[in-house]
């Protein structure tokens, strides 16, 4: 009877850990880099692959606290400024620091990795972080 309690409470105690190693190797910290956006270009008519790169940056962005993520449509009248600014024409992703103009053109990036959910946060959250 002993040794069926200690081999009960070794199986909940051995469960419990991997449960905690397991949530631990998940759940990704939450880095701050206050300032930076994510931006992301569209025109009115947006196919599967641009409606795929944004769920993708919206998921690699929750990561960071301080980053905010912007939707701009090119062909509403009051983002012309905006677009003209980044030199947009159609889907485009930038990051970017409004304080300093800083901008980093993701777009290509993104076309060619919109398919591989995994390369796609990965190399997205790699530059945001060093941004």
């Amino acid at each position: 009877m002993k040794s069926l309690n200690f081999f009960t409470l070794l199986s909940i105690f051995l469960f419990t850990l991997s449960v905690s190693i397991s949530y631990a190797q998940t759940k990704s910290p939450s880095v701050n880099k206050p300032g930076v956006e994510i931006i992301q270009f569209h025109s009115e008519h947006r196919c599967v692959t641009c409606l795929k790169i944004e769920e993708l940056t919206k998921e690699a962005v929750k990561a960071y606290s301080g980053v905010n993520f912007k939707l701009v449509n090119i062909d509403d009248a009051k983002n012309e400024k905006l677009a003209d600014q980044f030199e947009a024409a159609g889907t485009a992703l930038f990051i970017y620091n409004p304080k300093t103009g800083k901008k980093k053109d993701m777009t290509d990036f993104a076309f060619m990795n919109s398919g591989d959910k995994t390369k796609f946060i990965a190399g997205l959250k790699k530059e945001i972080s060093s941004f």
